[in-house]
């Protein structure tokens, strides 16, 4: 008889992500409340993540101001009337080697038959700076 692998199913983080989530659409907050609560997301992150995640924060606010903070799955995110467009997703956050800036299809970065939704982060730097502000500007609309 063939053995079966058994399902591995969510991964503890990932369980985390979706109560997180639960939780957000549950809590509805001032614009000024979500923006506390993405700073203390942030404020929660392991050094190196959290420098990273000030200045993509940083980034965002100055690059679209008329994107609102807000968490997504616990994650700092970025809005436009109330619909996510970009986030950042620490390293920590499911054990990755790297940070992760992503769009969402509501960022209307469409280029061609193929375009990327996220990218791996490892530093920044003036070139990377420079590709996340034409990036936040072009999905905030």
């Amino acid at each position: 008889m063939a053995e079966t692998k058994k399902a591995k199913g969510f991964s503890s983080e990932e369980k985390a992500a979706m109560r997180e989530r639960a939780r957000e659409l549950k809590k509805a907050s001032s614009d000024a409340d979500a923006e506390k609560e993405v700073l203390a997301k942030i404020a929660k992150m392991s050094p190196g993540d959290r420098k990273t995640a000030e200045r993509i924060h940083a980034l965002v606010k100055a690059a679209a101001p008329q994107l609102t903070a807000r968490t997504w799955y616990g994650m700092p995110a970025y809005a436009r009337e109330d619909e996510v467009v970009c986030f950042f997703q620490s390293g920590q956050t499911f054990k990755t080697r790297y940070c992760t800036i992503g769009f969402s299809d509501k960022a209307m970065l469409d280029d061609g038959a193929l375009w990327p939704t996220a990218y791996a982060l490892m530093q920044l730097n003036a070139e990377s700076e420079k590709q996340i502000t034409a990036l936040v500007k072009k999905a905030a609309g």
